[in-house]
């Protein structure tokens, strides 16, 4: 019934289930497990549950359900499987499909979980992982084999935001039969078209721009329905990684103005980064839909629109960017991103801190960079206040 509707219809409407009460906003079915009218019931729940039965709420819930229904209606995928965080969503997608011996190629340039994940637990376990220039389709060819399981990558890297040929990587991967994991969250949810590219799984931190008003935790896995049902779930719900009833609700909540807010943001990213560019305090501007972007073409093709997030390069490292910081009014000093208010992080101190001095400078993070989640404010009020900043810079 869904797939003609437009995204912002599926973000408000897909998956709704309502009670015998008619409720407007989706209840909220706080409970940890489900009664059956029968032993029998009971035993063939157990067996093969329906699309509307339910077990234990590390199984799923009718609210958590609903979260799962609209994302992936939103993604274009078959199905979700909704996580306590976006990191239970990284590890679940890539844990579940990989097993000792197996051989995984991924992108150099990930968040510091994501990597510890790939460089850490996976090693552990006997899975090689290789890891590229994520930009350079010829470093992908090379390095995919015929027996690499998966390929993962960000599709706009964190903090630097380059922008990967999702579609160039996905051609690479699938003559080797090998599945595309990509972490979609600075594309948003709102912008990409990472099912239509060849991803094959898609995962967020829901935490990010679905929520996007920093009230709770969240991830979630699209893909097709046998990898959701079949693989990652049992993992998920053996493991414990599954999203809580209240949880789910929020998400739901965030969904339904996610294109309302993302929009507005990305709006005001544009106009701050371009206002920015060629600033005398500043080495770099990064954003993906500026023209001195080396992947712009890449993400106009890939994204609707730019993105919520800018990074600045400020010349005179840590001090100076530390300076920057601290001198800020408006905009809040943390660790997120894809929020209602306006964020400044420094990466190098931070998110990206358990990197060595050479894995970030390999990476392009320098100890001036600050990554700008740009918020809801006045684009104007935005502006003004950075530009103070530079000034006490």
């Amino acid at each position: 019934m869904t797939k003609d509707w437009s995204p912002r219809t599926k973000s408000v409407h897909s998956g709704t289930r309502r009670s015998q009460y008619g409720e407007m906003s989706e209840a909220i079915f706080m409970t940890q497990g489900f009664v059956y009218d029968s032993a029998e019931q009971a035993e063939a729940r157990f067996i093969e549950s329906g699309p509307d039965e339910f077990i234990y709420a590390r199984y799923g819930n009718p609210t958590v359900r609903m979260f799962e229904e609209r994302i992936a209606a939103l993604e274009g995928t078959e199905d979700a499987f909704a996580t306590a965080s976006g990191m239970a969503a990284v590890n679940g997608a890539l844990t579940s499909m990989l097993k000792a011996g197996d051989h995984v190629v991924s992108a150099k340039a990930l968040f510091g979980s994501c990597l510890y994940v790939l460089e850490d637990i996976l090693s552990r376990f006997g899975v090689e992982v290789s890891f590229v220039e994520g930009t350079d389709l010829a470093a992908w060819k090379a390095a995919v084999r015929d027996d690499t399981k998966a390929v993962f990558l960000e599709s706009v890297s964190n903090p630097t935001l380059e922008v990967i040929d999702l579609k160039g990587v996905a051609d690479i991967a699938h003559a080797k039969g090998a599945l595309v994991v990509v972490d979609n969250v600075f594309a948003t949810p709102a912008f990409s078209n990472a099912a239509e590219l060849g991803a094959d799984v898609i995962v967020y931190s829901a935490t990010k721009h679905i929520d996007g008003q920093g009230r709770c935790l969240g991830g979630v896995i699209c893909g097709t329905r046998e990898f959701i049902r079949k693989t990652a779930e049992p993992y998920l719900k053996h493991t414990g990684g599954s999203l809580s009833p209240f949880n789910a609700w929020v998400m739901l909540k965030g969904l339904e103005t996610i294109h309302l807010r993302c929009n507005a943001q990305a709006e005001s990213a544009l106009f701050i980064a371009e206002a920015l560019e060629g600033h005398n305090k500043l080495d770099r501007t990064l954003y993906p839909y500026l023209n001195s972007h080396p992947q712009q073409s890449v993400a106009k093709e890939q994204m609707k629109a730019g993105g919520t997030v800018i990074s600045l390069d400020i010349q005179g490292g840590k001090d100076a960017a530390f300076r920057f910081l601290n001198a800020l009014d408006i905009i809040l000093i943390s660790n997120n991103l894809g929020d209602s208010k306006a964020i400044v992080t420094h990466p190098a101190t931070t998110t990206h801190q358990r990197l060595s001095e050479e894995q970030r400078a390999e990476l392009g993070i320098t100890d001036g960079l600050v990554r700008i989640s740009v918020g809801l404010e006045d684009k104007a009020d935005l502006l003004d206040d950075i530009r103070q900043a530079l000034d006490a810079v």
